[in-house]
């Protein structure tokens, strides 16, 4: 019995890893194989060291020459081998070997497992700090399919030891949550980080399959990987399913377009269509290269200081079914937003936003924590061959139409925007609907809420009849609608 002196307080503490290795070590059914490439054999070090490991452990391999993991793996299209591609065939091939090589008869209530991982750890010039897939695919009961979590990791630590051992933490604490949390994704998210930090490591693609999480939507386990601060950014593809944000944005010409798509307007897709046109005619954009994104900033999905989930698959399905890219992001400034993209292009980017959205651009307010001010959020905002499409406004009660030529900024701002505007970095929407300018997403979603008629008309022919079918946007948004004071 622990002994409590008067004065302590409850707390939660998380087993340490030779705990939890030690706790799969002895359990006499979870047997399988560890696949390590790359990084070195730092997650099965941590069962071995445990003690029990040959209850455990089938075999272990790491098929650093590439002629070897080839032979063993086949040759991927890319001739790259850091890929979800490779994982996904360690994956299959390991578990196909132990199936055919472990007998039923002989073990009837083994549990199988296979955990594999492809990681490159930081080079030696130190200019590239490396990243990874990790992954697992096991059975919570003897002869049943296979359930699998895959994720993709980026290392933080500017040291390639210390990235190992990292490694070999995440990668424990992977194999223990996928059996001990299966039943909670969501802590199995939380339970990656014991005993690590976000300093050390981030997680920025996740993705649960198998009969175990039939029930789980992988992108709102993605923003759960935004709400948690285990990464900046996620992406979905049209079709619904995550994507990897450096996959999709690699070399690219980015278009990025911010909002609330609460819902998707016809407004947005004009800005969206003419914004594009206005892109494909810059000298520097490839047509073929241009990536179109989507992006809702996570401080855009808060309901109360709360997060809506269900809001946020709304905006999600309604947007990726109509054929686009969607990311959610923690960047509240564009410059931020800016700089993640140049994280993986040098290639011409370009912004296509409202008159309101420029003028907050223009705002001091939102760069007093940065030491150089605004100064320095816009060097980094328009030093990357950035443009932005700028989409006018017209005044319901007036009519009057604000365009960058006449709108208006602080006036200790008006020297520095008349520099960007007239070196060509803001760049009128001209060819625009006019018809469309008295449309704001606000009102539309008090209509839909309340039930009125007439919103049907505001929004794509696709995304009407989404929401009336699905009841989208109807599902306690009055209540929403009153708590954000639409």
């Amino acid at each position: 019995m622990s002994i409590t002196i008067m004065g302590d307080k409850d707390f939660e503490s998380a087993p340490s890893i030779k705990d939890k290795s030690l706790r799969i070590n002895l359990n006499e059914n979870i047997y399988g194989t560890f696949a390590e490439i790359g990084a070195g054999q730092e997650i099965v070090r941590n069962f071995f060291r445990a003690g029990g490991s040959s209850g455990t452990i089938a075999k272990t391999m790491s098929a650093y020459d590439k002629d070897f993991s080839d032979a063993i793996y086949g040759i991927e299209e890319d001739r790259r081998y850091v890929t979800e591609s490779r994982l996904q065939k360690m994956l299959d091939h390991e578990t196909k070997l132990i199936e055919e090589r472990i007998s039923r008869n002989k073990h009837p209530n083994k549990l199988f497992f296979t955990y594999a991982n492809t990681v490159a750890t930081i080079d030696f010039a130190k200019r590239y700090k490396g990243h990874g897939w990790v992954g697992i695919k096991y059975q919570l009961k003897p002869k049943s399919e296979y359930n699998k979590i895959v994720l993709h990791i980026r290392f933080k630590e500017n040291d390639a030891r210390l990235q190992q051992n990292t490694l070999g933490i995440l990668g424990t604490n992977l194999i223990y949550a996928a059996y001990y949390a299966h039943n909670n994704p969501k802590q199995i998210l939380n339970e990656l980080y014991d005993h690590l930090h976000k300093d050390q490591i981030e997680i920025d693609t996740i993705n649960f399959s198998g009969p175990v999480f039939e029930e789980v939507d992988n992108r709102l386990m993605s923003l759960q990987l935004v709400k948690n601060g285990m990464t900046e950014a996620v992406m979905f593809a049209p079709d619904g399913n995550n994507i990897l944000p450096a996959k999709a944005l690699y070399k690219k010409n980015i278009l990025a377009l911010r909002g609330s798509f609460r819902p998707v307007t016809k407004v947005n897709m004009d800005i969206y269509d003419t914004a594009l046109e206005l892109f494909e005619k810059e000298k520097k954009v490839k047509k073929d290269n241009i990536q179109a994104v989507f992006e809702i900033t996570l401080s855009n999905l808060r309901s109360e200081g709360e997060i809506n989930e269900e809001d946020f698959m709304d905006r999600a399905k309604l947007l990726c079914a109509l054929g686009h890219t969607v990311m959610i992001s923690n960047f509240q400034e564009y410059y931020k937003l800016v700089e993640y993209f140049s994280n993986y292009t040098k290639e011409r980017m370009a912004l296509a936003m409202g008159v309101n959205n420029l003028i907050d651009v223009f705002d001091e307010k939102y760069y007093r924590h940065l030491s150089g001010g605004i100064l320095e959020a816009f060097g980094k905002l328009f030093f990357k061959d950035l443009r932005v499409y700028l989409y006018p406004y017209k005044d319901p009660k007036t009519g009057k139409i604000t365009t960058s030529d006449n709108l208006k900024v602080h006036p200790r701002m008006k020297e520095l925007y008349k520099f960007f505007k007239y070196n060509g970095r803001v760049v009128d929407i001209e060819d625009y609907n006019d018809d469309l300018l008295g449309y704001f997403s606000r009102e539309l979603l008090q209509k839909i809420s309340s039930g009125e008629d007439g919103w049907q008309k505001a929004v794509p022919e696709k995304t009407a009849k989404m929401i009336e079918e699905q009841e989208l946007f109807q599902r306690d948004y009055k209540k929403i609608a009153e708590k954000v004071g639409y």
